[in-house]
């Protein structure tokens, strides 16, 4: 797609799913975005999704609508952020917030940097660690107001790979589709056991503006921290993936 062709489609998506008209600048830094993608997936395959209109529900609308239950101003972790989803679709949709993304994953660290410091965020940082144990280490265990994974693992396992990043007071928000309620059940004992406690689930709809593609649930599954996480947790990731708590 050309600019024209690229920035009618961004304005009736997010008209379409709800989302504020997007500014040239929030365009234009999109677009640049579409393109690092797809270009640099023809080298390193970040994702296997590789048409525009589809890069534009699929990663950017789908990350952007996290933001509707983000506090103004918040810290946020993106825990398994691979390149850069939700990370950078928010830090461009929200300025105010300050995102760290953890991926163990070199290739797709060195992508969400690099097109970071291409497109001008200065409020994203990535790193390419184990999230189980940066949650142990001082710089980073109980810090941010907000700890988010979209699609990694199943709920068990992401509450207590999550939890321990977050404040007492801030929340852990889940991205799911169909599935939310079924691994909301199944994730009760781990979310207890690492300070949480369930708020609610928000569930939206991702809306394609061609009739061959059908809209797809989606569920943002909202954890509030209560009380501190024992200093066991996380486990190994063999033992959380093995046993879930």
């Amino acid at each position: 797609m050309n600019k024209n062709e690229y920035n009618e489609a961004l304005l009736e998506l997010f008209e379409l799913n709800g989302l504020e008209r997007p500014n040239e600048s929030l365009s234009d830094k999109l677009r640049n975005l579409s393109c690092c993608l797809l270009e640099t997936n023809k080298i390193h395959n970040l994702t296997a999704i590789k048409e525009e209109e589809d890069v534009i529900v699929k990663h950017f609308i789908d990350s952007i609508l996290i933001s509707r239950v983000l506090p103004e101003g918040a810290s946020v972790v993106d825990v398994g952020c691979g390149p850069g989803f939700p990370t950078l679709p928010i830090a461009v949709y929200r300025p105010d917030l300050s995102i760290l993304g953890i991926d163990s994953t070199a290739k797709k660290i060195n992508f969400v940097n690099s097109t970071a410091t291409q497109l001008g965020l200065d409020n994203v940082t990535a790193i390419s660690a184990r999230a189980e144990a940066v949650a142990h280490t001082a710089e980073y265990r109980e810090k941010f107001d907000v700890a988010t994974a979209r699609a990694v693992a199943s709920l068990p396992v992401l509450a207590e790979l999550c939890l321990p990043f977050v404040k007492v007071g801030g929340i852990f928000v889940a991205m799911k589709a169909q599935s939310a309620a079924d691994e909301l059940n199944s994730a009760k004992n781990a979310i207890e056991k690492c300070g949480g406690e369930f708020v609610e689930t928000v569930r939206l709809d991702l809306r394609h503006r061609r009739s061959d593609k059908n809209d797809e649930e989606r569920n943002l599954i909202i954890i509030k921290k209560v009380r501190k996480t024992q200093e066991i947790y996380p486990r190994d990731y063999a033992k959380i993936s093995k046993k879930p708590l």
